[in-house]
């Protein structure tokens, strides 16, 4: 029997990448896959192409997460996998000393505001069977830190340590809510292309964007 079956899983930032890649894979144990994304036409077709449910979601947004709970208001699984660089829109600043406020705050409203509200849809949607599993996507920009991301490598390091305080809550309140943080390296998806985009400069930006990464 598929590992997941019939268990409710929900996933953030699922379009494409490893969000994607999480869907696909729970489908493929049995869950019921409830896909989720700000981009509504590249989720609904993912979500299509996998054979699971698409709900449009802006993690960013309090009153987003208000009406999931009342189109999903019991979950098994939840993985706050939505994230953002800040490269999205190109290269710009995000070192120590140039980054902007307004930069910083970007991405941690998504990275880590959209964690802190996904985990809390997902302890109401869960603590009335007393059990489940959060799960949220963090880096290992997260531990060693990244000279030309601040904002993400900040955001994905408090994302680790609010993971390990729900876990420690759940407890204390005496449900089998498990709240677990993943770490992945580098991996070439449509959030790093930005990033990676430093590499075809040359050389020099090939070897100052492995000096980062490592």
């Amino acid at each position: 029997m598929p590992r997941l079956n019939t268990k409710t899983c929900v996933v953030t930032g699922a379009a494409h990448g490893i969000g994607r890649a999480i869907a696909e894979r729970f489908h493929d144990e049995g869950a019921i896959v409830i896909l989720t994304d700000i981009d509504e036409t590249i989720g609904a077709e993912t979500a299509a192409a996998i054979g699971c449910r698409f709900e449009k979601l802006d993690v960013r947004e309090e009153a987003d997460w208000q009406r999931l709970a009342e189109i999903v208001p019991v979950a098994d699984v939840v993985v706050n996998n939505a994230g953002i660089t800040g490269f999205e829109g190109g290269m710009v600043a995000h070192d120590p000393e140039h980054a902007s406020l307004a930069d910083w705050r970007e991405v941690h409203a998504v990275n880590l505001d959209g964690t802190f509200l996904g985990c809390r849809y997902a302890i109401g949607a869960m603590k009335a069977a007393g059990t489940g599993s959060i799960i949220n996507i963090s880096s290992r920009s997260g531990l060693v830190g990244i000279p030309l991301a601040a904002a993400y490598a900040s955001s994905k390091a408090a994302i680790r340590n609010h993971s390990k305080t729900v876990a420690l809550y759940c407890a204390q309140q005496g449900w089998k809510i498990r709240c677990n943080s993943v770490h992945p390296a580098a991996i070439l998806t449509p959030i790093c292309e930005p990033m990676l985009g430093m590499v075809r400069t040359g050389r020099r930006g090939w070897r100052r964007w492995w000096r980062i990464r490592r």
